[in-house]
C-alpha cells in the first residue's frame, strides 16, 4: 500500500479527526508530508465524501495543535535538554541538531514573521514552533502568524486535491510550483531586511 492510499484509509475510517490526526503528524514527524494529506483530502471532498470547508478546518486544527506543543515543549524544556534529545532521538524524527540550530538562527535574525512563511515550507514548519517558544515570542502573536500562513497553506493543498485530483502529474506540478514561490518569496523578505539593515547602518 503505498502512502496516498494510507493516508485515504485513514479518512475513510477516521473522516476528519482523520485528517487532524495525520496533519498533526506531520508537523511532529516530517516524513508524513502534507501535500499528501491535504491534496488527498481534498479529493475525498471532490467525491463527495467530505466537505472541502471541513476538511481544510480539521487540517488547519491538527496542523496548529501540533505547533501549539511544539512551541511550549520550545518553552519549557531547557535549550541543553532538547538538543541532548534531539541528538540521541532526531533520527526517528528525521531532524538533527543542526536542523535545531539553523532554525535558532534564522529565527533570531529574520524576527518573528519568519513563523508565517515557515508554516508554508516543508521540513521548517516542523522546527519553527521550537525555536518561537526558546524566544519566548509571545504566544498570541505566534498563534496569529502560525494560523495566517497554516489555513493559506492548507486551503491551497485541499484545493488542489479538489480541483485536480484527476490530473497527478498537473497536481504535482503545481504544488511544487507554489512551494518554490513561497520560498523564493521568504528568502527575498531575508534579503530585503538584510539590505535595509546595511542601508541605515550606512546611513
Amino acid at each position: 500500500m503505498g502512502l496516498e492510499d494510507w493516508v485515504l484509509s485513514i479518512m475513510e475510517k477516521l473522516g476528519y479527526l482523520g485528517i487532524a490526526f495525520l496533519m498533526f503528524l506531520d508537523n511532529v514527524f516530517p516524513p508524513i508530508p502534507s501535500e499528501v494529506i491535504m491534496t488527498s483530502a481534498g479529493y475525498a471532498a471532490a467525491k463527495g465524501d467530505l466537505s472541502l470547508i471541513g476538511v481544510i478546518i480539521a487540517g488547519s486544527a491538527g496542523s496548529l495543535l501540533a505547533a501549539m506543543l511544539l512551541y511550549w515543549v520550545g518553552r519549557k524544556i531547557p535549550q541543553q535538554h532538547l538538543f541532548s534529545f534531539i541528538a540521541r532521538y532526531g533520527k526517528y524524527l528525521r531532524i538533527t541538531t543542526t536542523d535545531l540550530e539553523k532554525s535558532l538562527t534564522w529565527f533570531e535574525k529574520h524576527g518573528h514573521r519568519v513563523v508565517f512563511f515557515g508554516r508554508m515550507i516543508p521540513a521548517v514548519r516542523s522546527l519553527i514552533s521550537i525555536p518561537a517558544g526558546m524566544s519566548n515570542m509571545h504566544f498570541g502573536k505566534f498563534m496569529m502568524y502560525s494560523a495566517a500562513g497554516t489555513v493559506i497553506w492548507t486551503s491551497f493543498l485541499a484545493c488542489v486535491g479538489y480541483y485536480f485530483s484527476e490530473n497527478q502529474a498537473l497536481m504535482t506540478a503545481t504544488t511544487q510550483r507554489v512551494g518554490y514561490i513561497i520560498l523564493t518569496i521568504a528568502i527575498l523578505y531575508v534579503f530585503w531586511r538584510f539590505a535595509k539593515k546595511f542601508y541605515l547602518s550606512k546611513r
